[in-house]
């Protein structure tokens, strides 16, 4: 992700010789940035193999720390280029998604060992992310609490009109949760009653929902406000 930013710092002097300096450094400024981290470093490191590499330098709660640790890095660096409304999410549910449904469980529930992961870092990275915008003295990094948001639906799924959270609408095998959704997978007759529609990623209907506690929810989910009370403060700015 360093290396992202890296590129995000050529983009700005591209765009600068194009429109000057300050026009640039407006543009930046007033743009609306998105940052998720955090799921890759667990999925696909971590726990991807057993006894991992990362898995054997740290035990779980120190990974933990040590991710918290790189982020705030990476958020102060983000904030130094320019960056002033800047979007955080954490992880997903990890050891709910159809993947691990298919890979990890035993009884048909979550896997105990990534969602372990997920209440460690989730509020971890929300306390860190105060204290940044306590040190910058303003509140530039929004936490959105995607943890949450998905657990809702993926713990109730009927009451947001889902018929089922365990079963990605595209996919093979168990949960329809290994390998990559392709023209020879099962596909669903009807997205919308999904939460997934892949083995990772939520369905169409289930971002929107996402989208929609984003822009109006609550404390429980946007941390510290949501993004419309955001940019309804900063259009009085």
């Amino acid at each position: 992700m360093f290396k992202q930013l890296d590129y995000f710092e050529d983009y700005q002097c591209r765009v600068s010789s194009l429109i000057g300096t300050w026009k640039t450094r407006q543009l930046v400024n007033q743009a609306l940035v998105l940052i998720t981290v955090g799921g890759n470093d667990f999925v696909n490191n971590y726990y991807l193999v057993p006894f991992s590499a990362r898995s054997r330098q740290f035990q779980l709660p120190d990974y933990v720390k040590y991710l918290i640790l790189e982020y705030r890095k990476l958020l102060m660096r983000l904030h130094k280029l320019g960056a002033r409304r800047v979007l955080v999410t954490g992880t997903g549910p990890m050891g709910c998604v159809p993947a691990e449904l298919a890979m990890r469980s035993t009884n048909g529930g979550c896997s105990a060992e990534l969602q372990r992961a997920a209440a460690l870092f989730n509020p971890q990275l929300i306390q860190m992310l105060r204290e940044v915008n306590r040190k910058i003295g303003k509140n530039v990094f929004i936490g959105a609490n995607t943890q949450q948001m998905h657990m809702d639906f993926i713990g109730d799924p009927q009451a947001y009109g889902f018929t089922t959270s365990k079963v990605a609408c595209c996919g093979q095998g168990p949960n329809n949760g290994l390998g990559l959704c392709t023209e020879l997978s099962n596909l669903c007759r009807d997205r919308e009653q999904y939460v997934f529609w892949d083995s990772f990623h939520p369905s169409e209907k289930a971002n929107k929902i996402i989208v929609q506690l984003i822009m109006t929810g609550s404390t429980k989910y946007m941390n510290p406000m949501n993004l419309s009370s955001i940019i309804a403060l900063d259009s009085m700015a």
